[in-house]
């Protein structure tokens, strides 16, 4: 059970190697949406995205723990990144499996942080055959993307921090993060139940990977009808863990097209002047495309990360 201690013990264990992200707002975006957000920028954090704090949280554990001499995970970027940042603090070898697809700036970042890639093909059988042969063949300790305690509670730390920074004296009504293995959208859940209990938490999802919504209606982890979608960060299916966490705290989930991302993208980057990626602007779509159920509420939203190919912009 991941509790408010164990969330407050991971915070202070990755607060040496991570940065407390900003958190932006912007009139004219508050205009269009008919509510007042604030945007925690996690695309400034270490790695370009909060998968940093989940992957610091659980590998200082297995190195502190000498569970194993390197680390292995499976990821489309930002969470192969976030173990290769990892490992390297601790001075751990790191073998990730990564899509064939995954965006080639991502592999670049891996690669640039001493881990070796291995490419398999982008279906997760094929991930996660192929870290199994990683431990066979090198004694690797896994770091699930999102089916971790570890990892959930660091992921929980930037919606700790946008709480205690701008949430608990006039407190959110909603707070917005996106899901794909459900990792973060957990781990926020989790912090916002302890430290602001009356308020919502709300997952925005892509309409292409659209298996979150059909499990949170079912209670058991469903495929999605079909993938093809721009969020590539997005497209994992939930796990038991994250299925039973996401039931319990979260409100809904709301599916937006892919067009509708690519607005709201283009909305942060013309309007805020920041670099995000597709999947981070899928709460801000959900918020646009479903105005009159934030009509002049106070919104946080998880910014979730930058790691995007600028020579494949989708605008």
């Amino acid at each position: 059970m991941i509790s408010f201690d164990t969330i407050r013990e991971a915070h202070d264990r990755i607060r040496p190697y991570i940065h407390r992200t900003a958190v932006l707002t912007n009139h004219t975006i508050n205009d269009r949406a008919g509510a007042e957000l604030f945007f925690k920028c996690e695309n400034f954090q270490k790695i370009g995205a909060f998968k940093a704090r989940g992957g610091l949280n659980a590998v200082l554990q297995v190195a502190e723990n000498k569970e194993g001499a390197a680390i292995t995970t499976h990821s489309s970027g930002n969470h192969a990144q976030a173990v290769a940042f990892a490992a390297r603090q601790v001075g751990l070898p790191a073998y990730i499996v990564m899509p064939r697809t995954a965006p080639q700036v991502k592999k670049e970042a891996v690669r640039g942080y001493g881990a070796e890639i291995i490419e398999c093909e982008p279906t997760l059988d094929a991930r996660e055959a192929g870290v199994r042969e990683v431990m066979e063949r090198t004694g690797a300790v896994l770091v699930h993307p999102f089916d971790d305690d570890r990892v959930i509670a660091g992921q929980a730390t930037a919606t700790k921090e946008l709480l205690e920074d701008f949430g608990l004296e006039k407190t959110f009504d909603t707070i917005l993060a996106p899901v794909g293995g459900g990792g973060l959208l957990s781990g926020t859940s989790l912090a916002t139940h302890f430290m602001s209990p009356t308020t919502r938490v709300i997952a925005g999802e892509p309409e292409g990977a659209a298996d979150a919504v059909l499990s949170f209606q079912s209670g058991r982890v469903e495929k999605a009808p079909y993938i093809n979608t721009i969020a590539d960060g997005l497209m994992t299916t939930l796990s038991e863990r994250t299925l039973e966490i996401i039931r319990d705290h979260v409100t809904k989930i709301l599916t937006v097209s892919d067009a509708e991302i690519i607005a709201a993208m283009r909305l942060v980057w013309e309007r805020m002047k920041i670099v995000i990626e597709p999947s981070c602007a899928v709460p801000l779509a959900a918020v646009l495309k479903h105005k009159d159920q934030f009509a002049g509420q106070k919104i946080g939203i998880i910014l979730t990360g930058g790691n995007v190919d600028l020579g494949k912009l989708p605008f």
